[in-house]
């Protein structure tokens, strides 16, 4: 007599790897006053790490604990402390590069025996993030820069959906949202002109989100992981008894279809100043083109036709446009500063 299947049970540790993306903003806040334009920096994020953690099955219910750590590769620069048209803003960068967090996770097994965990986690978060201040052009005034690099606490909340592939191994998505209080930075002092006024150096205060997304594969402990199917799996299948198969008759044949695409970007070229040597540095701007909020929509149709004699055609044809979106044109070393 065959035993039924056995019931998985998430119950243990584990331990894996993931890789992932996303999109995050850095904010400055602008000690001279209200901006005109700009303080916020955006940052896509690409990321690696692994992670380790325990559950504890109660039935359908599952209640874990979990530690994870990430390498990040993410840059982005914006004009920052614009307070007006005749102050000499700056140029600010920001890229985190280490995410950590420390999160519980309660979730439901559901599907065949089990096997799939929805789940909801959240807990404290740690990021370091590097960056720099940095005035931008303005003649003969010299230019002056500060520079960050810390550490810090915030939170994290999350989802995720994790599918037992085998007894010892599982594969998971899972979106997370990070959020940071920042520090307090020094910014460097600038020039006003006109009147003609030099702006001390002053404090901008950071703070820092992140939308990531993760696919993980994890090891459970105790499981063999060399073993590819579950240990109550038939080693053969029978197929069921039926009709004779239609013989397939070479012939023309046609697919087709559509795709259609949502969107969001941003753009920016920048010019920089010339430093002596006759050599650009890029760390001095004297101008910045910036289009953002470009919302776009676009699509597709595509065919592929199939001959009786093994020639086929295929093509495609698409449009596509910006909905809407903001364009700032910024030039320093101008009598006065355009933005």
């Amino acid at each position: 007599m065959k035993l039924p299947p056995a019931v998985w049970n998430w119950s243990g540790g584990y331990i894996g790897g993931h890789l992932g993306g996303g999109y995050g903003r850095t904010s400055f806040s602008n000690p001279y006053g209200p901006s005109i334009y700009g303080d916020v920096v955006d940052t896509p994020v690409l990321l690696a790490g692994g992670q380790v953690g325990y559950n504890w099955q109660k039935n359908g219910w599952v209640f874990g604990v979990e530690l994870d750590a990430s390498g990040a590769v993410s840059d982005g620069t914006n004009t920052c402390l614009a307070a007006s048209g005749f102050v000499v803003s700056a140029n600010c960068k920001a890229g985190p590069n280490v995410f950590a967090t420390g999160t519980g996770r309660v979730g439901y097994a559901f599907g065949a025996l089990g096997r799939t965990l929805a789940y909801l986690k959240g807990g404290v978060a740690w990021q370091n993030n590097r960056g720099d201040v940095v005035n931008n052009f303005e003649g003969g005034a010299p230019q002056e820069k500060t520079h960050f690099d810390y550490g810090r606490l915030g939170g994290v909340i999350g989802l995720g959906v994790e599918q037992a592939l085998t007894s010892a191994w599982s594969v998971n998505v899972e979106y997370d949202y990070l959020h940071f209080g920042g520090p307090s930075v020094a910014t460097p002092p600038t020039v006003q002109n006109p009147p003609f006024a030099i702006l001390p150096a002053n404090i901008t205060s950071l703070s820092s989100s992140y939308h990531i997304g993760k696919i993980g594969l994890n090891y459970h402990f105790g499981a063999d992981p060399w073993v590819v199917r579950w240990p109550d799996a038939p080693l053969y299948a029978k197929a069921p008894a039926g009709a004779a198969p239609i013989a397939y008759t070479a012939g023309w044949s046609f697919e087709g279809g559509s795709r259609l695409w949502l969107s969001r970007g941003r753009f920016q070229w920048d010019r920089s100043a010339v430093a002596s040597g006759g050599l650009e540095d890029p760390s001095m701007l004297i101008s910045r083109l910036t289009y953002h909020g470009l919302d776009g929509l676009s699509g597709e149709l595509f065919g592929h036709l199939d001959s009786p004699w093994g020639v086929f055609l295929k093509g495609n044809i698409g449009l596509g446009r910006f909905d809407k979106g903001h364009m700032n044109d910024e030039d320093w070393g101008l009598p006065p500063n355009l933005s």
